[in-house]
């Protein structure tokens, strides 16, 4: 397990229903105690002060709002990341929320509003990434676009490596239904490169993409293939900048939940069956006529309860 899980394994541990976490020392005190022994630049200290001085809000600002609000470079609060020994902002700001959420649960406008336990957290943030999506989806133009744009691509590729895999694979299997002919991706390296290649081959224009922390090496290396092939790419992740998505022709973000020890994927899992809606409504009748083609050699099969 890596530092990052392991930090998130002990500040998400279950407490029993009845039974509160006793932390012996404040949160500011707690937070505090990350930067201890640290030697710390000038923008450094700004950005650790801030953190201490807003606590709740600044636990859940994304490294964009926080470089602004501290003053701060985007590259200086990674570098002030990696001086207190976390691999990025991400991580420790996995740390910074669950002592985040017992300061305002500690507060007395905060015992009746909170969440109860840490399981509860875990589904409250989810929502919070499922509003996003939300806000996402108020102009419907581009995931329309989209879904018109990968309905077209014949054979449409879908990529997913390592912990991606569950969403591509239920992407794949969905737009099955929808489309003659979708081709699924699940492993890196030369199995990838010659699926993608082959895909351009067959007539291919687009490639989705799914990359959810922990960012494989191997999704970048097979997204620049896909780009030196002539495929576009389109990309679901949990960022809006970084290399990957500087690799996308579109990128469409959808955030994890990370209360936990292992991500929950409510918000990416809802944006695919949105993407999938926008293939469907590209072509009404042949959507129509696969689906009714689908339903009834499973009847006559008996697939189905």
């Amino acid at each position: 397990m890596s530092s990052g899980q392991q930090a998130r394994a002990q500040a998400a541990a279950i407490t029993p229903s009845g039974q509160a976490a006793v932390h012996e020392r404040a949160p500011a005190d707690r937070v505090q105690a990350l930067f201890d022994g640290h030697q710390l630049s000038p923008g450094q200290r700004r950005i650790a002060q801030y953190l201490v001085d807003h606590l709740t809000e600044a636990a859940f600002l994304s490294i964009t709002e926080l470089a602004e609000r501290a003053g701060v470079s985007q590259p200086s609060v990674t570098r002030f990341a990696a001086a207190l020994g976390f691999s990025g902002y991400p991580a420790l700001r996995e740390v910074l929320q669950p002592i985040a959420l017992s300061a305002v649960a500690g507060s007395p406008d905060g015992r009746e509003q909170t969440r109860r336990n840490e399981l509860q957290a875990a589904v409250d943030a989810e929502i919070e990434n499922l509003e996003n999506v939300r806000r996402l989806l108020a102009d419907t133009n581009q995931v329309l676009d989209i879904g018109r744009e990968l309905a077209r691509s014949v054979p449409l590729t879908v990529l997913g490596l390592r912990i991606s895999v569950s969403l591509a694979e239920y992407f794949a299997y969905a737009a099955r239904r929808i489309h003659p002919d979708v081709r699924l991706v699940t492993s890196g390296g030369s199995v990838a490169y010659d699926a993608l290649l082959q895909a351009r081959a067959a007539g291919g224009s687009w490639v989705l993409a799914f990359a959810m922390p922990r960012h494989a090496k191997e999704t970048l290396a097979a997204l620049r293939v896909a780009r030196r092939a002539g495929l576009r790419v389109a990309l679901i992740t949990d960022r809006t900048l970084g290399p990957l998505v500087d690799e996308a022709d579109v990128a469409l973000t959808a955030g994890t939940g990370s209360r936990l020890v292992f991500d929950s994927y409510a918000a990416p899992g809802l944006l695919s069956a949105a993407l999938l809606q926008a293939m469907a409504d590209a072509d009404p009748e042949r959507t129509q006529a696969r689906l009714e083609g689908y339903e009834q050699a499973a009847d006559q099969h008996g697939f189905f309860l």
